[in-house]
């Protein structure tokens, strides 16, 4: 991965905890608990001082999230490779940042958050993303209190929408990310031909690696938060080519990979004279699922205590087990990127005016 500043100028944790859960249903409430204190923070305290409510929400939302780091990290053991310089590797999450980014896989959102978690804001990022995310149980409950700002992907919608996140985001006093994936959807080679006969028909650069950027909600967010955010973080993610394409389906599996200007970095396996920064495995989010798994296994014990043996209620777990699998499955199927939906490419005369000016 490679990060470059601009200043401004001209699933295994929480299917394991489901796992567990469905042994025991008195301790299913356990996987919300998280949820539920949002809402209680959201009614209670968010009317009356959005910065208490921000501040506290952070840290409720990383005990979810570093679940999902520790799968990253522990479980599939996938390693990130961090490329910049050593002066703005130093600023990261210290400061409001817009941050851009390529879409090459399944799991680069997650990327992101790895990288936001090593710099301490993981509570503090915020992304412009799809409807649908935010109808994730739990994980997309908990994106939705920490400011998720969702797209439907049609601009006479997506304006008012854009417009009103961004107001919210005023009043934001502690350094956050907004991340932004311009292309608007994730790159497959299927996609890449279309984008290139696109091209080709409109008299643009022909795209090798990366699709037709989708200017306008970023043109939004520069008209609507240069006062407030003073830098753009341009990362470029890479993936080397002699390994396999990171995906859920193979995070969960256990399957390590090691995700890494492209045409360069193809060909010579590095960014050049890029830095290569040591941004760790912190063990915070292995102490987290160790103790949520503590918690899970004594609640078990009590309910076992408390509960009588009973085939009927072994076959009920069973069942519920195997919908579990069955769902998370079809999931995870689904949100390949293979059987994602690419958004339409605005035509030439629309192009040209969601461009930046000069």
């Amino acid at each position: 991965m490679l990060i470059s500043k601009q200043i401004w100028q001209s699933p295994l944790p929480l299917f394991f905890l489901l796992v567990l859960s469905s042994f025991y249903p008195a301790s299913l409430s356990t996987l919300f608990r998280c949820f539920y204190f949002q809402v209680v923070l959201f009614i209670l305290v968010r009317p009356f001082s959005k910065n208490i409510f921000r501040r506290i929400n952070k840290e409720v939302a990383e005990l979810l999230w570093l679940e999902i780091i520790w799968l990253f990290d522990w479980w599939a053991n996938v390693k990130v490779e961090l490329y910049t310089d050593q002066e703005t590797y130093g600023i990261l999450g210290k400061e409001p940042a817009l941050i851009i980014s390529n879409h090459r896989s399944d799991i680069d959102w997650l990327v992101g958050w790895v990288l936001a978690q090593r710099v301490g804001c993981l509570g503090y990022t915020i992304a412009l993303a799809k409807k649908s995310l935010s109808y994730l149980p739990v994980l997309g409950w908990s994106m939705w209190f920490s400011s998720l700002i969702s797209l439907e992907r049609s601009w006479n919608k997506d304006e008012n929408i854009l417009k009103s996140g961004f107001r919210e985001l005023n009043g934001f006093h502690q350094p956050f990310w907004l991340a932004v994936f311009v292309e608007g959807t994730r790159f497959t080679h299927t996609k890449l031909l279309a984008a290139q006969e696109y091209a080709v028909s409109v008299g643009k650069p022909i795209p090798r690696n990366v699709l037709i950027p989708r200017t306008k909600g970023f043109v939004a967010s520069v008209s609507h938060l240069r006062s407030i955010i003073p830098a753009i973080y341009d990362i470029t993610l890479a993936i080397p080519k002699d390994k396999p394409r990171p995906t859920l389906l193979r995070m969960l599996r256990g399957c390590s990979s090691v995700d890494a200007l492209l045409d360069r970095h193809l060909a010579t396996g590095t960014f050049g004279d890029q830095e290569c920064q040591d941004i760790g495995r912190p063990k915070k989010s292995l102490m987290v699922v160790i103790c949520w798994s503590c918690f899970l296994f004594l609640s078990a014990i009590k309910f076992f205590e408390w509960c009588p043996f009973s085939w009927g209620g072994v076959v009920f777990c069973a069942v519920f087990l195997v919908l579990v699998l069955v769902l998370m499955q079809i999931l995870i199927v689904f949100s390949k990127s293979e059987n994602s939906t690419a958004p339409k490419v605005p035509p030439p005369s629309t192009l040209k005016e969601n461009l930046l000016p000069a």
